[in-house]
């Protein structure tokens, strides 16, 4: 049994963690809900798009390459993104010759001819990843410390209400506002409890684990191996030709059977160290971000890395970002990740509104307090 004092520590705890990050959880979960529908939110911000037609057998990577330099001439491509179950088209981010290094233009193609269509006007749907993933400018680590955050509120919260299964379908409408919202809070958090530990965790992982396995490496490395690398050398001012992005999307396939490119990016593209690298997911699995990097002058395969081959780790790894944004089972699960997402924003306002008026009533009981003290004084 928990004693008394032990759960009024928790309960201060629990409290003081809900207050502290309440504000930033609201945004981060509300985003989180809403962005499990990005794609579809990039297309109705664009109309246009959607309207396009979805060919079975798309245009080819090198006509759409063809196509973006004969429209963007001297631009160069960074990231082609491939149509998917979503999105019709071809989709490319491009910096035009003379643009800022920070500038991009995101390009829309035909996905049956790979017809450049014009610039994308809204990217709405990206700006509320960035929202939820970054906070818009912070590191990643800021929300993976939410999740890590809101896994404590949970445990906190488990033992302060340890009659569960009593509290499934308790509902007082007719008492007092702090009872109303307590009991939506905690029904809140019963319902979405295993929805909430699976958000929380994988938002965490994906947050801190890069920070940790920074901080493993730096710790492990060498000196001597950490020192600064030796300058890259002068290339050759005579460009270079090129394999065929299909050709070597090929070579991506063969070293990872299965691989279903969803972006493909290109590294000083037309130099003798050019490189092209085509992450995506596997056909008939559900870990994602497998990865093939190759030589776009010589064609070979240059960094592998299939997460099925990779360790017990990297297989995890690669299951975290499908299980936190709910995009491996189609419609359905969308709107379910999108209704029980916004219970853990519902716990936001909820739990600060009940700290709120709970202080309200100790300042309104200690003013009665003292008028009384004041009375009894008087009367004496």
């Amino acid at each position: 049994m928990t004693s008394q004092r032990t759960l009024n520590r928790l309960f201060t705890l629990h409290s003081w963690a809900g207050i502290v990050t309440g504000l930033l959880m609201f945004i981060v979960c509300f985003s989180g809900a809403v962005v499990v529908f990005k794609n579809e939110i990039d297309l109705w911000a664009n109309p246009s798009l959607a309207q396009l037609p979805r060919s079975e057998h798309p245009a080819s990577l090198d006509a759409v390459m063809v196509q973006l330099q004969t429209r963007y001439p001297g631009a160069t491509v960074e990231t082609i993104a491939l149509p998917d179950a979503v999105n019709p088209s071809y989709f490319a981010f491009i910096r035009e010759r003379g643009a800022p290094a920070s500038t991009r233009t995101k390009v829309a193609l035909r996905s049956d001819t790979g017809t450049v269509v014009g610039p994308v006007d809204s990217q709405l749907g990206q700006y509320l990843r960035m929202l939820h993933v970054f906070l818009f400018f912070g590191p990643r680590w800021i929300v993976g410390f939410l999740g890590a955050a809101m896994l404590v509120l949970i445990a906190t919260g488990i033992v302060i209400h340890r009659k569960i299964l009593a509290e499934l379908f308790t509902q007082r409408w007719g008492r007092s506002f702090r009872v109303v919202m307590s009991d939506l809070h905690k029904s809140a958090g019963i319902w979405g409890l295993g929805f909430h530990i699976l958000i929380a965790a994988t938002g965490a992982w994906m947050g801190l684990a890069p920070l940790f396995e920074q901080g493993y490496k730096y710790l492990t490395t060498p000196a001597t191996l950490t020192a600064t690398k030796p300058a890259r050398k002068a290339e050759a001012s005579e460009p270079v030709p090129m394999q065929s992005l299909d050709a070597l999307y090929a070579t991506a396939q063969q070293a990872v059977p299965g691989l279903e490119a969803r972006y493909v990016s290109l590294r000083r593209w037309g130099s003798s160290t050019a490189e092209v690298g085509f992450t995506g997911n596997l056909r008939d699995h559900l870990a994602s971000t497998a990865r093939v990097d190759t030589n776009a002058a010589t064609g070979v395969a240059k960094k592998v890395h299939d997460p099925r081959t990779a360790g017990f780790w990297s297989l995890v790894n690669s299951l975290m970002e499908p299980l936190h944004f709910g995009d491996f089972g189609g419609l359905a699960l969308k709107w379910l990740y999108f209704f029980l997402g916004m219970t853990p924003a519902l716990l936001s306002i909820s739990g600060t509104l009940i700290w709120l008026d709970a202080r309200q009533q100790r300042r309104r009981e200690a003013e009665a307090a003292l008028g009384a003290a004041g009375s009894v004084a008087a009367a004496g």
